[in-house]
Order: C-alpha cells, then structure tokens, then sequence
C-alpha cells in the first residue's frame, strides 16, 4: 500500500452540516423514482397489509444498518469513502477492497435507474417524444454528470430547490388521494393480487432500491463538517420522515384506487394528485436529485478506493482537483458506467441487481460492527449509545436472509463475486496501512479459546506437539526449526528459540536485533513458529528461563528440540542441560545430522544455501527403532506427524526390532503389526534377528533411510560422556538421527 493512503490525505475544507450534507440527499434519494413510478405497482400487487409489511422489513434493514453505520462512524475519524472507508477500517482491506468495487458500481447503476426512471416519466408526460428514450436519457445523464463534475457544493444547493419541489409533489398527491377516498377499493385492496409469477419478495426486491439511500449521507464523510454527529443525525431522521410517507403513501394508494389501474399505471400517483403538474415536476425533481446524489457518492467512493491503491491501475482515480479535492476523474468513469446501463437495460431488470449490491454493503457494514463488538476491543468506543451487537447481528442475518428470499441465483452469484474479490485481493497480500479488527479478532478466539482450554480435563489422546527449538540464529543449524516445522505444522506449535550469554542490561539491544533476525527467518522460510530470545550468563539459566517462561496455559512447551553435540567437549554440559530440560518434565529430542557440522562456516553469514539443502525431502523409510513403549509411544507419533506432511508421504514408516534367536521373530512381528493396528498409524513391521552388536545392525538396516528415530534416557550426573559415547555408537556413520526422551502424556491407543 502506498503511502497515500485515504486516510493520510486532507479531505478538503469541510462544508456541509446535518441537514445539508446528510438529511437532504438520504431524503431525496429515498424519495425517489420507486415512490413515483413503482410505488403503486407494489400496493397493487401486495396489496396494502403485504404492502406496509415491505415498507416495515426495508425500513427495518435499512434501520439496523444505520444503527451500525452510526456506531462505526462515532467510533473513528471518517474521511471520504462512505461506506467502503468504515469497512474497509474494520473489516480490513480483503473486505473494504471488494466492497469499494461492489458499492461503486452499485451507485454507478444507480444513477442509470434513476435516469430511467426520469425517462419514463418524461416520455409519459409528454408522448410525442417517447420514441426517443435513450436520446432523452443520455441527455439527462449528461446534465447530471455537468452539475456534479462542477462541484458538491453547487449541487447541494441545487437539491435544496429540489426538496422544495417535492414537497410540494407530495401535498398534491395527500390532497388528492384523501379526496378520492372509496372504503370499497380499500377492502379490495387488503389482500394482494399478484401476477405473472410475481410474489411478496419480488415486490420488496422491486421497492427495496426505494430505500437504499440511507449511504447517500456517509458517501459524502469526506465533505461534511462533523461526520460522527451529521451522519447518525441525518440519517435516522431521514429513514423516520421517508418511512412515514411510505407507509401513508401505501394506504392512501390502497384507497383511492383499484388493484388494476395501481398495476398498470406507472402514472396513477399523477393522475390522483389534485395538481398533476406538481407531481410531474416532483417525478423530474425526485428523479434528478437521485441521479445526482449516485452521481456524487459513487466517484467519492472509487476516489478513496484508488487512493489506497489496493489495486495500482486504479490509482489515476485517486487524483482530486481543486480545493475542495473533487473527483472529477472517478466521476466521468460514473458517467460512463451509467450511460451503458441506460443504453443495455431496463427499470425492472436493474432493480434487482442494484438490491443484492447494496444488501452485501450493507450486511458487510452490519458484520463490521458486530465483529467491533463481541471481540471487546478496547479502541472500539463509540459515542453512539444505541446499537448493540445484537441488533448488527440481526442485521446481517436479515440482509443476508432477504438475499436469498428475493433471488438465490442473484444471491449465489453476488457473494462468489465478492468471495472471488476477496481471495484475489488476499491473494496479492496487500498490506493495509490502517488499523482493522482482525487482530482483535483472532485475540478474542485465542483468549476464550485459552480460558476453555485450561479448564478442560487434560487427556493423553489429545497430546500435541507443542515445541521449544533450540537452533541459534536459525541459520546456523538449520535442520532444526524446519525439521521442528514439519513436525508441528497443522497439529502442534513451535517455538524458534536462543539464548544470548550476557547480561540483560549489556545485550538488550543485540537481544531486539536477534529478535528480529528470528522474525525475518521465520517469514523468509514461511515456518509456522514463533521467536523467543533472552539473555543469561549461563546458557542453563536461558534454557531453564525459557521453560519457565514460554507459552501460555495450556499452550505451554511439552517438547524441547535441540542439536546434539557435534564433540565430545561438549558432551558433559549438553548433558546437563537436557537433565535440566527432564526435571522440568519436557521430553526432549536431539538431532544429529551429519551434514550440519559442515555448516558452521556459514554462520552469520547472508548465504543461506544450506536452509534450502536442508528443506528437501530425503529419499528412503522413517525407521523407529522399538524398545518399548516408554520412549516408543512418543516416537511413533512423531514418525506419524513427520509423515503426514506432503513431502514426506511417500517416505513409509517402519518399525524396526532386533531379536537374538529365529524363534521369537514371529512373536515380536505380530506385536509390531497389533502395535500399528491399536495405535491407527500405517507401518511395515520389520524384525531383524542378529546376534551381532545394536550399532551394526541398526547401521545395516537403515542404511538406506530418510530419518532414524532411537530412544535414549537422560544421564544421571557424572554419567554424561558415557550416554554421549553410546549414542555415538548406536548413530556410527548413519546422516539424519532423531534421538528421543519421552516424559510421557500421550497416549497411542
């Protein structure tokens, strides 16, 4: 993400208040083309009782999604963008990207609907022109496009002229629709009377667009003086004063009217006000207002997109001109965008595509909220006391719900559109330069999910492998972390840990930059660990702070993996390190490879080519040396969890015996079998019958394998050099061993 980032840029001097910025245009827009030309085709159908019931479910949606659109937007610093700015911010920038594509384009559509609309309108009143409907249309959108490209400002005051028009549309209509009141239309009209296949949701999908205004308020965030006091405000008084005239609206078309002439007449609204010409204008005014307010929200919304620069070929929209930062680029792509849907499409066919678009929007932002929410982050203080987690919660189930009520196959397609943006998105790991409630996310899942797991009964069958790696820098013995990856990946968890030999007060800044190397080899190796480093004068005390110290809970290191020794110098203090490790109950595993004693030329060096020799997969068997099962158990589940990775699939697991005399062989080998069987792990059992010395024979029958897996018991003081010479016996010319001290906890069966 570039540094130009949104929410870094000035949006401009602030302009407009509560009523300006955010009633007016939310007001406009929702007392649109629907209410004049559509408005009676759903009383009609639905009738009036199905008919107040769509009001009362949109306006319940619409409702719900203000109260998080409020919550979010006192909650944080809001700048242009509207909506894909405050999802964006929570959801992070997968979600914010694909809602910033998804919201634009629905306000792009939008002003063809509107202009469609208006057309239809237009073409009514004045017959003689209807033959050239796309002329007209592109006419007007080419206008709408002139006033916004202009500037916001002159437009909201154009809108305030529009406001007038239809307010005085609206008493035309009350006056003529209370005259025409006829108690008989209104008990036709209760029940409803659909046709052609239509039904209730067809009809709340047709009027569902009528109420999506509500964003036409926060797409203009970046221009309003106090946007957490004018967006709330402006908005719910919005959806009160539009509801009430819907709902009016809904009974006084039920009756004045019969069911038919309400189906068929896109007019009747005109034909029952008292001055028809109020209501032409109010149709032209209501139209135009719309088309404006989409004509101004979308290019704010692609402005802010393009300057998070989450995809690089839309950058040039980001651009701003004047001092008020207009822009004007991003709306001359609006006004293209909607002049190819006013020459493709139609009212009742963009309808519905305009409703999944905003009902994703506006489940996304409901999500956000409930998200901010349960996971108690403590940044999340809204000053808008009156939404709950609750109510985001029954907000996106609602919108989600409607969605697939209204049209599965729209819906379907809809959240694969927006699933497809989010995984290309994620895909290209852009890094978002803001602050989202992921992490708070993932903290409240690991915290909760922590708090369970240590009050839940511990048992063996669940034992994971939960590793400390002992490896230096990394680099230097780099067999270690990436064999401690492959055994801990997608099961268990690692811990890339060093010990720095000094005083804390001396290295604590050599104790940050080993830090970091760590961090920087773990995400150059993509290992699933996590750094440890501290600072102690003896390199006992570092291990012994480390056991101490690390993890959390439940979470807590079971297993120490570190390198055996490469002499016999260091034999005595090895020793005294993993009985340190064995009295804190930790098993313990110590791998001797042969062709990491080749590689301390290149510690601290950048030349990292032995990391890369160290990750292929060599060929041959997993060979577990069986004596029983108090190391056993252990080591078989570690063969099983090496093998379960993707480059170890085709290496097979053996499990090897050696027996003095022919006789016991067949004995020994159907215990091998009943031991795979009982432990539900795949092994060829293999006994070996020599009197010859273990070293030999174990030497003989892996020689060909990938890895090597031997038992031992951690030496009683004084007895260190002599474990360090048996093993060295045992090992003798063998490349990869894995020796293993189980302190138990798991169980095979």
């Amino acid at each position: 993400m570039s540094n130009r980032a949104a929410d870094s840029l000035p949006a401009g001097p602030a302009k407009f208040g509560m009523f300006a910025g955010v009633f007016t245009p939310c007001t406009l827009t929702i007392l649109g083309v629907i209410m004049f030309l559509r408005f009676g085709q759903v009383v009609g159908q639905s009738g009036i009782i199905n008919a107040v019931l769509i009001v009362l479910a949109a306006k319940a949606i619409t409702t719900l999604t203000t109260l998080s659109l409020s919550a979010i937007a006192t909650n944080t610093r809001v700048k242009g963008g509207g909506a894909y700015y405050l999802i964006s911010r929570s959801l992070g920038v997968e979600f914010g990207g694909a809602i910033g594509i998804l919201f634009f384009s629905a306000q792009a559509i939008s002003v063809a609907m509107y202009i469609i609309g208006f057309t239809e309108a237009f073409a009514e009143t004045f017959p003689q022109w209807s033959g050239h409907f796309i002329a007209i249309a592109s006419t007007v959108n080419l206008i709408t496009f002139v006033c916004v490209y202009i500037g916001a400002g002159w437009t909201i005051k154009v809108q305030y002229f529009i406001l007038a028009i239809l307010v005085a549309a609206l008493g035309s209509f009350y006056a003529g629709a209370i005259a025409d009141f006829n108690p008989v239309y209104l008990q036709e009209n209760l029940t409803s009377h659909y046709i052609g296949g239509e039904n209730w949701f067809t009809m709340f999908a047709l009027f569902f667009p009528a109420v999506t205004g509500i964003m036409a308020g926060a797409n203009m965030s970046g221009d309003l003086a106090n946007p957490s006091k004018s967006i709330p405000r402006g908005t719910l008084l919005a959806i009160a004063v539009t509801a009430i005239v819907y709902l009016s609206q809904a009974f006084l078309l039920g009756c004045a009217r019969p069911a038919d002439e309400l189906i068929n007449n896109t007019m009747v609204i005109r034909d029952l006000s008292i001055w028809p010409i109020a209501i032409t204008a109010g149709v032209f005014a209501a139209t135009l207002s719309s088309a404006l307010g989409s004509m101004m929200g979308a290019p704010r919304i692609l402005q802010a997109f393009a300057r998070d620069e989450i995809f690089s070929s839309l950058s040039f929209f980001g651009a701003g001109s004047g001092l008020t930062n207009e822009p004007r680029r991003a709306t001359v792509l609006t006004f293209a965008i909607a002049q190819i849907c006013i020459v493709l499409g139609d009212l009742n066919a963009i309808a519905p595509i305009i409703t999944m678009f905003f009902m994703i929007t506006y489940g996304l932002l409901n999500l956000a909220t409930f998200y901010e929410a349960i996971t108690k982050n403590p940044s999340y203080r809204p000053t808008f006391r009156f939404s709950h987690w609750l109510t985001s919660l029954a907000g996106t189930i609602g919108c989600l719900g409607v969605m697939f009520l209204v049209n599965w196959k729209w819906a379907t397609a809809s959240i694969l559109f927006i699933g497809g943006l989010h995984w290309f998105i994620r895909s290209r790991e852009i890094e978002a330069r803001w602050g989202d409630l992921q992490s708070g996310v993932i903290f409240e899942r690991a915290r909760k999910s922590l708090l369970r797991l240590e009050t839940e009964a511990y048992h063996p069958k669940n034992w994971r492998p939960i590793i400390m790696a002992l490896s230096g820098t990394g680099w230097t013995r780099s067999h270690i972390p990436i064999y401690g990856h492959w055994l801990t990946s997608g099961h268990g968890m690692m811990t890339l840990a060093h010990v720095i030999s000094g005083d804390i007060e001396d290295h604590a800044e050599l104790r940050d930059r080993y830090e970091k190397v760590l961090r920087n080899f773990i995400a150059k190796e993509q290992l699933e660990a996590f750094p440890a480093v501290t600072c102690n004068a003896l390199l006992s005390d570092g291990i012994e702070s480390l056991m101490q110290c690390s993890g959390i809970g439940g979470l807590r290191p079971n297993t120490v993996l570190l390198g055996w020794p490469r002499d016999e110098s260091k034999a005595e203090a090895f020793g005294a390190n993993i009985r340190l490790i064995a009295r804190m109950n930790r098993s313990i595993l110590t791998m001797r490879f042969l062709s990491h004693r080749g590689d301390e030329a290149l510690a601290g060096s950048d030349d990292n080519s032995n990391v890369d020799e160290h990750w292929k997969i060599p060929a041959g068997t997993i060979d577990v040396w069986w004596r029983g099962m108090e190391n056993g158990a252990l080591m078989m589940l570690l063969a099983h969890l090496l093998n379960r990775n993707s480059g170890w699939r085709d290496n097979p697991i053996r499990l090897m015996r050696v027996v003095e005399n022919e006789e016991a062989k067949e004995e020994v080998r159907k215990h091998l079998v009943e031991l795979g069987a009982s432990s539900r792990i795949k092994v060829i059992p293999e006994v070996v019958v020599s009197n010859r010395p273990a070293s030999e024979v174990i030497a003989q029958a892996s020689a060909s394998a990938a890895i090597v897996l031997l038992g031992f018991q951690t030496p009683d003081e004084g007895k260190e050099m002599e474990l360090y010479r048996r093993m060295e016996e045992l090992a003798g010319d063998l490349p990869r061993l894995l020796f293993v001290d189980s302190a138990g906890g798991m169980a095979l069966e």
